[in-house]
């Protein structure tokens, strides 16, 4: 054994965890209201029910508005 090398490897801290790099080069990380989201999709396994039902429901928030304001906008112009 080396007497220059660590005795312990040191512990690698993923901030990142559940964001992609390309993200993280745009400077996401968790502490951006992004980088959160992102993070926190990222996490979610497709195998797990519970996580399935949360993905959904994110999208029902995020869509959600967007719908609603496409349809008020075509349906004020008819």
């Amino acid at each position: 054994m080396d007497p220059r090398e660590p005795l312990d490897q040191p512990l690698v801290q993923s901030t990142a965890q559940g964001i992609p790099p390309d993200a993280r080069r745009m400077g996401f990380d968790r502490n951006t209201e992004q980088g959160a989201l992102l993070a926190l999709t990222g996490s979610l396994d497709p195998d797990k029910r519970g996580h399935k039902v949360v993905a959904w429901l994110l999208l029902v928030a995020v869509a959600g508005p967007a719908l609603f304001v496409l349809t008020s906008v075509l349906v004020s112009r008819a």
